[in-house]
């Protein structure tokens, strides 16, 4: 049965996000809440925790996932970024956008697209979201929170683990969140000149980035 671990929205309790981030390096999926919906993590790391991941929301290899990062820089550890790919970064970062990028050697070929070598990377703006990332000390991989079937993530976090309570190893719950994913924007064609592509609007608006 999955931990569950009821924190302040805005001063998350450290200790009980220590407890988490334990279960994180003991090879465990959690249910997070994010600026955009609840989404899945775990350690990038370990291979059981990712396909585990991928089991719970039944997709396969081709299915782009993320890694959530602290900032900017931490961001530019795992994938390629030029200049004006950085730019734009600047100008949504912290927020509900996921970026496709061409993965650094820093991630893990069997976690990135397989034929594209890309992964989607994002800086959320949520208080208990970076706390945790900051005790993990590093990146997780993550993918949006979204059952099995259905097309809408899930943002209440006693439903998730009524659902989920023999798949996951824990559930932070700093409450609902919202009931709309990230803005999904494909990085990659400006490193050949192109113009970023819209894969998916979500939560994030367009304005902000001229698009």
């Amino acid at each position: 049965m999955s931990q569950y671990f009821e924190v302040h929205p805005d001063n998350p309790q450290p200790r009980l996000l220590k407890q988490a981030v334990a279960l994180l390096a003991r090879g465990g999926v959690l249910a997070v809440p994010t600026d955009s919906s609840y989404a899945l993590v775990c350690h990038l790391d370990d291979k059981a925790a990712a396909d585990q991941l991928r089991r719970i929301r039944q997709v396969d290899d081709k299915h782009h996932l993320t890694l959530l990062c602290r900032d900017l820089s931490e961001l530019a550890n795992y994938a390629r970024v030029d200049n004006s790919q950085y730019r734009l970064l600047k100008l949504a970062t912290p927020g509900p956008y996921t970026f496709i990028l061409e993965a650094s050697k820093e991630v893990p070929r069997r976690v990135s697209h397989p034929s594209r070598k890309t992964i989607g990377l994002r800086v959320p703006d949520h208080n208990t979201l970076l706390a945790l990332l900051d005790l993990h000390n590093g990146a997780l991989l993550a993918t949006t929170l979204i059952a099995p079937g259905e097309t809408e993530p899930l943002n209440d976090a006693h439903a998730i683990r009524d659902r989920f309570e023999h798949e996951l190893a824990g559930v932070l719950d700093a409450g609902a969140c919202a009931l709309e994913p990230t803005t999904v924007v494909d990085l990659t064609p400006m490193g050949a000149g192109g113009e970023p592509e819209i894969v998916r609007v979500g939560r994030g608006p367009l304005a902000p980035l001229g698009l």
